[in-house]
Order: structure tokens, then C-alpha cells, then sequence
């Protein structure tokens, strides 16, 4: 598994102490609001509202709170006017970054990764600067514990997927968006354990940093997923492995 890999498996397996302080509830609930306004309160005629329904459940969110963000949503319950934002910039050495929110203050927001992009040396861009450098995909994640590696990879292929990493015991297997959600059930129909699933941007092509440079894209990235507003993170940053293990040391 490659460095960008490895650090996407990391911020899935990271939830499990978000969730301890309540922050990736917030996230989640936002994502369910937002989704069922505008999509509607119903998940099997709403992919979206579906995908963020199930992303709850993987992160044992209880089933109360699922059901307050989609009345919250649909107008049932009165909650908070949400935005959907979707920011672009550059972190220390030329590192795209692409930042996905939702937010009850647009301007408070921008005001907040811009800060954290200006402090790690980067700058927040114009609409469009590095969206560019992204494709969308479907991502599962998955514990494979006892079960032979190549074989949880071959499965996955036979289901639909389009490429498998490998990361010790953890896989992460992509898909075209379309395939997600038949590959996961094929892969819960073989009792393969899933960590999470979702779609996600991946870079079409990948920037080597020396280990300082990494560090400090690393403490980016870190920083702006803390931002209760910021759903996700995106970068073309090709970590080393050991950086990783000596950013979380």
C-alpha cells in the first residue's frame, strides 16, 4: 500500500477516537441533515442520504440520532440552515489539497481553512485549482484479521471492484461510485468484516516530499479534519510509510 493509501486508511481507523469526543457524530449528523434536505427524507430513493445513513451505522452512531438528522433534514424537526462547501488550495510544497464541508456559516468556515492553510505555509485557492487532479470513487475498508489477503482481494475483484491496496491486515478497495454499494453487499454476503464505505476523491497522480515537507502537509491535513465544519480531506501527497508512523508517534 502506498503512503497516500496508508494515511486514507488511518483517518477512517482515527474516527474510532473522534467519535469518543462527540466530533464525528456532529460530522455525521451534518452530512445526514444536509442530505435528506436535498434529497429527501426517504434513504432508498436518496443515494446520498443512503450512503451517510450507513456511514452512521459503521461508526455505531445510535439509530435516534440518525433518525433527529433526517427529520432535521426534511424539515420534520427544526435544525440548523446547513451549506455545502467545497474549498481548494495548495499545502507546503505544492501539495493540492481539496477540503469538503458543511457548515452553518459559510464565512466562518473559509475564515478557519484559510487560517490553517495560511499558518502550515499554503494558501487557500480560487474554485477549481486542483479539483482537477481528483476522480471520484467508491472506498471500502476492510479488516481482513485471519483471512488470507489475496484471497479478500480476488473476492473483491470477482464482486466489481476496480483495485485493491494492501496494508497488512487492512485493505481498501476501490470501485467505480455506480459499484459501491453492490460491491459492499457482495462482500457482507461473505461475512468479510467493513470498517467503513463511502465515496471519496483520489488523485490521478501522486507528489513525492522529502520528509520535512511531508510532516508538514501531514499537521495540514490533521488540522483541517479537526474543523468540525470539514467533512473531508483530500491530497495528491505521496507520504513514506515511516513518516506517517513518526507524524502519529
Amino acid at each position: 500500500m502506498s503512503g497516500h493509501s496508508k494515511w486514507a486508511t488511518i483517518k477512517h481507523q482515527k474516527g474510532a477516537a473522534d467519535a469518543k469526543r462527540g466530533q464525528l457524530f456532529t460530522k455525521l449528523s451534518r452530512e445526514i441533515i444536509f442530505a435528506a434536505k436535498e434529497g429527501g427524507p426517504d434513504p432508498d430513493m436518496n443515494a446520498r442520504l443512503r450512503l451517510a445513513v450507513q456511514k452512521a451505522k459503521d461508526a455505531r452512531m445510535p439509530s435516534d440520532n440518525i433518525e433527529r438528522a433526517i427529520k432535521k433534514g426534511s424539515g420534520q424537526l427544526e435544525g440548523e440552515v446547513l451549506t455545502e462547501l467545497n474549498l481548494e488550495g495548495y499545502g507546503p510544497g505544492g501539495v493540492a489539497v481539496l477540503v469538503q464541508g458543511v457548515s452553518d456559516n459559510r464565512n466562518r468556515t473559509i475564515a478557519d481553512v484559510r487560517h490553517i492553510f495560511t499558518k502550515a505555509g499554503g494558501a487557500l485557492g480560487e474554485a477549481g485549482c486542483v479539483s482537477w487532479i481528483f476522480e471520484t470513487k467508491g472506498s471500502i475498508v476492510v479488516k481482513g484479521g485471519s483471512r488470507d489477503p489475496d484471497e479478500l482481494t480476488l473476492e473483491a475483484i470477482d464482486a466489481g471492484a476496480d483495485d485493491v491496496k494492501i496494508d497488512e491486515d487492512v485493505l481498501e478497495i476501490l470501485t467505480t461510485p455506480d459499484q459501491l454499494e453492490k460491491v459492499r453487499k457482495a462482500l457482507e454476503a461473505k461475512k468479510i468484516p467493513i470498517e467503513s464505505a463511502g465515496i471519496e476523491k483520489h488523485p490521478k497522480t501522486l507528489v513525492e516530499l522529502d520528509e520535512e515537507t511531508a510532516l508538514q502537509v501531514l499537521k495540514l491535513l490533521s488540522n483541517l479534519e479537526d474543523l468540525d465544519d470539514v467533512q473531508n480531506v483530500y491530497s495528491n501527497a505521496d507520504f513514506d510509510p515511516a513518516v506517517i508512523d513518526k507524524f502519529q508517534a
